[in-house]
């Protein structure tokens, strides 16, 4: 998981660098007024979202996979300690009787 965040991370920041030189270049067009370093942000998320999505494909289904795992241990325990639980409090009401 961390792996692609970091995958993610990297792309991010490639575009944030070709955007900001595009701009400044005069190829892509310059924010209003002050806005200039938002619209470089904006553009990148926007331009590197897609991009993200076709090039991780792979590593988001492995990041995918390690979560289901995840989760399934946490539900096989949390089932476990229920069983446990209530073999406990079969076996109290079992002594009180």
């Amino acid at each position: 998981m961390l792996r692609y965040t970091l995958m993610r991370l990297g792309i991010l920041v490639g575009c944030l660098v070709v955007v900001w030189g595009l701009v400044y270049s005069g190829i892509a067009p310059r924010g209003l007024g002050d806005s200039n370093g938002m619209w470089i942000i904006l553009l990148s998320l926007l331009i590197s979202a897609p991009i993200s999505f076709v090039v991780l494909r792979k590593e988001r289904d492995r990041a995918s996979i390690q979560i289901v795992e995840r989760v399934d241990r946490v539900k096989s325990n949390l089932e476990a300690n229920r069983s446990q639980e209530d073999d406990e409090v079969s076996r109290a009401q079992g002594q009180t009787s």
